[in-house]
């Protein structure tokens, strides 16, 4: 079974695939994270994320970054890696790893932006995973202030926003349901909730 999880930035979509994976016994690729090593790997070498050419190659040695660095996680990386996202030979780097990784013999979940509309548009399931504006924005800036990251809500939001505009309005894969997703609003769900609603949907397909 594939599991196609997607949704824009801090909607819940990568706690909400792990736990699904968890349950269903199935690997579980963050995409994102792919992204996001393309863009630390820039930021480390002291080249500019929207480089294209400087992007391609960095996504060529994508696995010189270990996907569970913690560097990953910080907002410079998460800006980078919006900027190379949009970087359409970047995502065709990418994109035949990620489906290499689908194609696992007991299937798996995967997480990100496109996976139901390009990546894996024939999955088994398809999760669409949002929240208003202002609830992702207050839920990274909890977690950034949890860390200790000095920055205001509003300062968030505008990054949020800001982010938002790239992943839509990008030309290549850009972030949107796909016609036979199901759309989960996380806005007033905690994640057993989440969980909950979306196993209803896994198990009746």
């Amino acid at each position: 079974m594939i599991i196609a999880v997607d949704g824009p930035v801090a909607a819940g979509k990568g706690t909400l695939a792990r736990r699904i994976a968890d349950i269903y016994k199935l690997d579980y690729l963050d995409t994102g994270a792919l992204y996001r090593a393309v863009g630390l790997k820039l930021l480390q070498d002291k080249q500019d994320p929207a480089d294209t050419a400087a992007a391609v190659t960095a996504a060529r040695h994508v696995g010189e970054i270990a996907l569970d660095d913690p560097a990953l996680r910080d907002e410079k990386t998460g800006e980078a890696a919006s900027v190379v996202a949009a970087n359409e030979d970047v995502r065709a780097e990418l994109l035949q790893y990620q489906r290499n990784f689908a194609k696992r013999e007991k299937g798996a979940v995967l997480d990100g932006r496109d996976i139901g509309t390009v990546v894996c548009p024939d999955a088994d399931v398809k999760l669409f995973v949002t929240a208003s504006a202002e609830i992702r924005a207050r839920r990274r800036f909890d977690e950034l202030a949890a860390k200790g990251v000095e920055t205001s809500f509003e300062a968030v939001l505008e990054d949020l926003q800001a982010r938002d505009a790239r992943d839509t309005g990008r030309g290549a894969a850009p972030l949107k349901k796909a016609d036979d997703a199901h759309l989960l609003d996380t806005s007033k769900l905690d994640i057993e909730a989440a969980v909950n609603a979306a196993c209803k949907i896994i198990d009746a397909a």
